[in-house]
């Protein structure tokens, strides 16, 4: 083959290989008087995703939610879970890899843990709870534009 013929770009490829529960926990430490309460829960939701190499093409991402239900001051459940996903990414670099970790992948993952938190919420004989859709890719942009103006300050604060 002649040297100066170039190899073909190498294609974008995604594929989900595997899903499954990293970690999970349920909680009711208030039970069983809250179950005597009115039920008018305060949910409060907090996640985060994460994304490792496992090896030139596979990467695993980790999106943690952790929900917790009061019922007036009283905590009625708390729920944490770690849902993971390990994913074949291949001819995508940069920025839409960044993306692709940071918000495509949490999107297949989220109705996942989802699931899990609503069974989870049945079995502690709470009603059930389906979370609201989470939209990914406006957190991702979110965190990229906060990543840009922290950059920018400490270059601000590097030249004064």
């Amino acid at each position: 083959m002649p040297e100066n013929e170039q190899q073909a770009p190498v294609q974008p490829q995604f594929a989900l290989q595997r899903i499954y529960v990293k970690d999970i926990s349920f909680e009711s430490p208030n039970a069983p008087e809250v179950f005597q309460q009115q039920w008018k829960p305060q949910i409060n939701m907090d996640l985060n995703t994460a994304s490792n190499k496992v090896s030139d093409s596979q990467f695993e991402v980790v999106l943690s939610l952790s929900i917790t239900a009061k019922v007036e001051e009283k905590v009625a459940f708390i729920v944490e879970i770690q849902q993971a996903g390990i994913f074949h990414i291949t001819g995508i670099e940069g920025p839409q890899l960044a993306q692709t970790l940071g918000a495509f992948c949490p999107n297949v993952l989220f109705p996942y843990a989802r699931e899990a938190v609503d069974s989870l919420v049945n079995k502690g004989s709470f009603p059930s709870l389906m979370l609201a859709p989470v939209n990914f890719d406006a957190i991702f942009a979110e965190a990229m534009q906060r990543k840009q103006e922290e950059a920018a300050q400490e270059e601000g604060a590097a030249t004064h």
